[in-house]
């Protein structure tokens, strides 16, 4: 059986997210046949956003950024592909790199590629660092147009 869903997977440089994507793989792809087709999503953030400032010298420091942001974004979706590869999913994987604010970019590709489902990882922030930063999962439970599901690395055992 093809498949014949979606799943848009959000992928960022954290541990929760690539636990998030092995979780996902195991559950959801262990078989030869999978329900989905998976969209790996990474969003790059903005040179600007790094940096936040203007003036003489600002477009040396952009490129240099820049740069460094492509070579993240080129470690994690390599990461990424190696992990599939391990866990027998060599083809059929596809990379979707933008850049944005990851609220929006993972709202907009779940439109895009009319998705039943968007998965993440949880980075298991405490109410205040979740309130003062935002929750991309929270925001993309409420604003997305398919189901979420946020996949929560377990906490260390006392």
């Amino acid at each position: 059986m093809a498949a014949t869903q979606t799943m848009i997977f959000a992928l960022d440089d954290t541990d929760h997210s690539f636990y998030a994507l092995e979780w996902t793989l195991d559950h959801f792809f262990g078989a030869s046949d999978s329900l989905f087709k998976l969209i790996i999503v990474h969003v790059k953030t903005t040179p600007t956003s790094v940096i936040g400032l203007a003036g003489p010298g600002t477009s040396d420091v952009l490129v240099v950024v820049e740069n460094d942001i492509k070579k993240t974004a080129q470690r994690v979706c390599e990461k990424a592909k190696q992990l599939c590869e391990a866990k027998g999913m060599s083809t059929g994987v596809e990379f979707d790199v933008a850049e944005g604010d990851a609220r929006n970019v993972l709202c907009d590709a779940v439109d895009k590629h009319h998705a039943a489902i968007l998965v993440m990882g949880s980075h298991g922030y405490g109410a205040f660092k979740r309130a003062v930063l935002g929750s991309v999962s929270d925001y993309c439970s409420h604003h997305a147009r398919c189901s979420v599901m946020i996949v929560k690395k377990p906490k260390a055992k006392n």
